[in-house]
């Protein structure tokens, strides 16, 4: 099988996760080449990604780093398949970070997000999402703006179908009282987020201005559970674009934020009519 001059966030994920089997067995590479039938470059190309595994391969790997958590390995054999979605149409039109929170969002079983300035992207209106791309620095010429507004709104079909992905999302009042756009823009923008929020894989909670403090404020925090716990990740926002976490430590410290968001967040229901009353006021 060829190698990848530019693996995914996935596929370097799955790299990631070969390397922590093997480690975690303590076997040198040496070993681990040689019990697959490889040489030590090839293997260290598998362990960054650059290379696929098979999944014969994989699980002759896990039996003899004696890993017999069967759901994890399933997962992990799930992670060889190819992963042509939909996103791949804008490679090589849109930065491969785009795709990859795209990929990242799609397999995730179920998402929590936090939002203090923006409207998450899920349930961003394409009016919205265009007003947010005309004002990035350097500007965008239409025709790249229209890419990325199309791209976006195609994120959003993870919410739909017949098996759509659970969603909780966090925003903060100061996001919804953002008037992207105008007001007409933003009014419809607060009715697509109600329209949402009605949906039973979606839960939208506010987090009022009279709630002061609390953690994570100005952060950008998307939390994507995994088909198995081990493969949870975290993606948040950059400068040079976006950043995927799957430290034990890094997972532990924004399941904690979350909560502590929650917590001082309004209910589904009293977030609602927090949003409607806003709208009324456009």
């Amino acid at each position: 099988m060829a190698q990848r001059n530019a693996p995914t966030e996935r596929q370097r994920r799955l790299g990631g996760e070969l390397k922590k089997l093997r480690t975690a067995a303590g076997m040198s590479t040496e070993s681990a080449a040689g019990l697959l039938g490889i040489d030590r470059s090839r293997l260290s190309n598998l362990e960054a990604g650059l290379r696929p595994i098979s999944p014969e391969r994989l699980r002759t790997l896990a039996c003899n780093c004696d890993c017999r958590d069967e759901a994890y390995i399933d997962a992990l054999v799930g992670m060889t398949q190819p992963s042509r979605g939909w996103w791949e149409k804008y490679r090589g039109s849109l930065p491969a970070g785009l795709l990859d929170i795209a990929e990242f969002e799609w397999h995730a079983a179920r998402m929590r997000t936090a939002h203090t300035v923006h409207i998450p992207g899920l349930l961003q209106t394409s009016d919205h999402a265009r007003t947010i791309f005309r004002v990035g620095v350097p500007a965008m010429p239409e025709h790249e703006i229209a890419l990325r507004v199309a791209h976006r709104m195609e994120r959003q079909r993870v919410l739909d179908g017949d098996d759509p992905s659970g969603y909780v999302g966090i925003v903060h009042e100061a996001a919804l009282r953002m008037q992207f756009g105008g007001r007409a823009v933003a009014r419809a923008q607060l009715e697509h987020l109600i329209a949402m929020s009605e949906r039973d894989n979606v839960t939208l909670r506010v987090i009022p201005f009279e709630a002061g403090e609390f953690p994570g404020a100005g952060q950008t925090v998307v939390y994507g559970e995994g088909a198995v716990s081990q493969l949870d990740a975290v993606q948040v926002d950059s400068t040079h674009g976006p950043e995927f976490l799957h430290l034990e430590t890094q997972l532990t410290r924004y399941r904690t934020q979350l909560d502590g968001m929650e917590r001082v967040s309004l209910s589904p229901k009293e977030s609602r009519d927090f949003i409607h009353a806003i709208a009324r006021q456009l």
